[in-house]
């Protein structure tokens, strides 16, 4: 993210005219953030968190007992360790259920490209300090994705270096990053089924690279035909680290069902102007760079430079223009829907979309059976209190199913247990964690996680899925003692 007046959009519900199916809603929470919300994150208890206005405050949305989000409660939780207030970071919801965020373009409202970083622990409700790699005086706001091992990658801001968190040590490891067509800012990474990580570049657009974490090189993917990069029309920015030029802006690449992604741009022209847009298809192999085709031009002079996008359970990107405007995209075009204002995108367990963490979108059509997990092997009868092994396929969904032009990152490639008293019809969450891998679009391979059935559950007869993305599998019966 270029520098911005660090502040949130004001949400305001307006709808509009377009040409999508009236099925097609935005609604607005019955129970509003008492601080307002910011970026937010889906915990693998099927809460979600959001950072509230004041940066230092991060409040809960829990869902009411019937698993409604519109109609969920706000309650706080612990807020960030003193010193570290940070806005525009790297973030990830880790495979052990633990939240990480990293860096920041602004801490307590200075820009200061902070190398500061803490780890949530949902369990415990704590925020822990945590270190950054060696030698890295700075981070601030850093692409950065969840390797298929677990492990959290970062990229500096300002040079070519990238660096590995390992959640078990808490230990970082600076990879190598050689090949890097330029340096890391204000560029995104998109996971690729292959375990690679794509990036189309932004200083030196319209260039595109994936990196091998196996191999740590990075590979080119081609020239994405149109620029999707906005060049910056200012100067020198000073921060206590020296100076930067910024490069410009990019929207976010979006990995579709088809195994290819949607990329989407800033303003062209010099900053004005709708912005392009291009499909990566991906090579044979991760070292081949694959191909590019143009897809269409945001309309009305629109663009999603430095904004947010989410994979719908229907397998149309959401995209979140700078208008304020909700975009799907159909596979051929962008088709208006309603104007949301700002702030970000995140899928819900329900398969709608959370906007800004005070409204919910909820599009038509669904999804295909072949994109849903399937359940293998379950235990068929629970304890309260006690964790269980589940097993079965396409745990992680098919895509990360979020992106934003750099930072921000709010992907939910992980599963959740979702179980139904039979009687009452009572949702609960069971909280998932130490899932087999964090891969995505892991096809007929046979993946697993960890669930905590909750001590104030139900007991009974009840039904059980895994829910990805906002896609469940088929329920299974279960009983919960």
């Amino acid at each position: 993210m270029s520098v911005k007046k660090p502040l949130f959009a004001v949400i305001v519900l307006v709808f509009v005219v377009s040409s999508l199916s009236l099925a097609q809603k935005l609604q607005n929470l019955n129970n509003q953030p008492p601080d307002g919300a910011g970026i937010g994150f889906l915990m693998t208890d099927g809460t979600a968190i959001f950072q509230g206005n004041n940066q230092s405050d991060w409040w809960k949305l829990t869902p009411d007992i019937h698993g409604s989000y519109i109609n969920g409660t706000w309650s706080q939780v612990a807020s960030l360790p003193s010193g570290y207030v940070p806005l525009y970071f790297a973030a990830a919801v880790l495979a052990d259920g633990r939240l990480v965020i990293v860096g920041g373009e602004y801490n307590s409202l200075q820009f200061l490209l902070t190398n500061k970083a803490a780890i949530y622990d949902p369990k415990a409700n704590k925020w822990t300090p945590l270190g950054h790699p060696k030698g890295w005086g700075y981070i601030g706001d850093s692409p950065a994705v969840v390797l298929p091992d677990g492990k959290f990658m970062v990229g500096r801001k300002l040079d070519k270096r990238v660096a590995v968190l390992d959640p078990t040590t808490l230990t970082w490891t600076e990879l190598s990053s050689t090949g890097k067509a330029d340096f890391n800012a204000e560029e995104g990474w998109t996971l690729m089924p292959d375990g690679s990580v794509l990036t189309f570049d932004v200083k030196d657009a319209p260039h595109s690279g994936k990196y091998i974490y196996s191999m740590e090189k990075w590979f080119t993917a081609g020239s994405t035909i149109v620029d999707l990069h906005s060049p910056h029309q200012g100067g020198c920015i000073s921060y206590p680290g020296g100076c930067y030029n910024p490069p410009g802006e990019v929207g976010p690449g979006i990995l579709q069902t088809d195994g290819t992604v949607f990329a989407t741009g800033s303003a062209s022209n010099g900053g004005s102007g709708a912005g392009h847009t291009a499909i990566y298809h991906p090579g044979k192999n991760p070292t081949d760079p694959g191909k590019w085709t143009v897809g269409p031009d945001f309309p009305n002079n629109d663009n999603a430079g430095d904004s947010f996008a989410a994979l719908l359970p229907n397998g149309r990107p959401l995209v979140l223009g700078n208008s304020g405007t909700l975009y799907e995209f159909d596979g051929k075009n962008l088709v208006a829907g309603p104007f949301a204002g700002g702030s970000s995108l995140m899928v819900l367990p329900t398969g709608q979309v959370i906007v800004g963490g005070s409204q919910v979108y909820t599009s038509s059509g669904t999804y295909k059976a072949a994109w849903a997990p399937t359940i293998t092997t379950y235990p068929q009868a629970v304890t309260r209190g006690s964790t269980y092994k589940i097993s079965g396929t396409q745990f992680n969904g098919l895509s990360q199913a979020a992106s934003f032009g750099d930072e921000d990152q709010t992907a939910t490639n992980y599963p959740l247990v979702r179980i139904t008293n039979q009687a009452t019809h009572h949702v609960f969450y069971a909280k998932t964690h130490d899932h087999s891998t964090m891969a995505v679009a892991t096809g007929n391979a046979i993946v697993s996680t960890n669930f905590d059935v909750p001590a104030k559950m139900e007991t009974g007869a009840s039904s059980l899925v895994v829910v990805a993305n906002g896609i469940p599998s088929k329920a299974v019966s279960i009983t919960v003692n």
